[in-house]
């Protein structure tokens, strides 16, 4: 992403972009994620797939998440959630930070 929240928005999966506008995602992640600073490192901790996910349309998901480490803050888990569309293309449905 790397600061491309709205670029982010672009590419995302038709689910996420139908529950959240490419205003409100960017405004959402300046005020989460843009003050942690840059990431100094990103492990992935786990990474599951499911096919059903609360509040959104069954499908494919995995569900990954990473331990990392920001400038401003040293430990934090982020989700990052790709969906397999129509397309065959796996898209950003999701993303939480912790």
């Amino acid at each position: 992403m790397r600061g491309n929240y709205a670029g982010s928005w672009d590419t995302a999966a038709p689910v996420f972009k139908g529950a959240v506008s490419k205003t409100q995602w960017k405004q959402m992640l300046q005020a989460t994620r843009a003050p942690l600073g840059r990431a100094i490192s990103r492990n992935v901790k786990s990474a599951m797939y499911k096919t059903s996910l609360p509040g959104a349309p069954d499908g494919q998901y995995v569900v990954i998440q990473y331990e990392t480490s920001f400038e401003h803050k040293k430990s934090a888990t982020e989700t990052v959630t790709p969906a397999l569309g129509k397309d065959g293309q796996w898209r950003m449905s999701g993303y939480y930070i912790r």
